[in-house]
């Protein structure tokens, strides 16, 4: 397992923008698994929504991309370079996201050349889908 600080010599985001506590599994260049503890206290919560705060979409997407790019960064030509978005295709949210929660996010590397990676992403919440999409991703040169 790996924990924020150890996320944080894979990937480059800080707070508040590191939306992964922890890494479950890892298999570098193939798959995945981390999670995120969706407290009262993150920065979105007063304005979005104030009498019922849910996790943004945009926000789930983008703990899902960076456990997609903790897999593909921990590749080793690929450490110490950052993963940016270049494509989100099929997105689709499914359940809310609220303080209290767990996201559980799973990201499979389909397809890796060169620069350009691809992953099918998921969010659950305990075993309920909050999100699915793919995720396109360009590695830095």
């Amino acid at each position: 397992m790996l924990d924020r600080e150890a996320i944080e010599k894979i990937i480059p985001h800080r707070h508040p923008f590191l939306l992964v506590d922890r890494v479950l599994e890892l298999e570098p260049g193939v798959s995945a698994t981390g999670e995120l503890d969706v407290r009262s206290d993150a920065f979105w919560v007063p304005g979005h929504f104030p009498s019922h705060p849910v996790m943004p979409g945009v926000l789930i997407v983008e703990a899902m991309a960076q456990v997609g790019a903790v897999a593909l960064l921990s590749r080793p030509e690929s450490q110490g370079k950052i993963a940016f978005f270049a494509g989100i295709d099929q997105v689709r949210f499914k359940r809310q996201v609220v303080p209290g929660d767990t996201l559980t996010m799973r990201v499979d590397i389909t397809k890796a050349r060169g620069r350009i990676g691809f992953g099918e992403a998921r969010a659950l919440v305990g075993e309920a889908l909050a999100c699915s999409g793919t995720l396109m991703f360009a590695i830095e040169s």
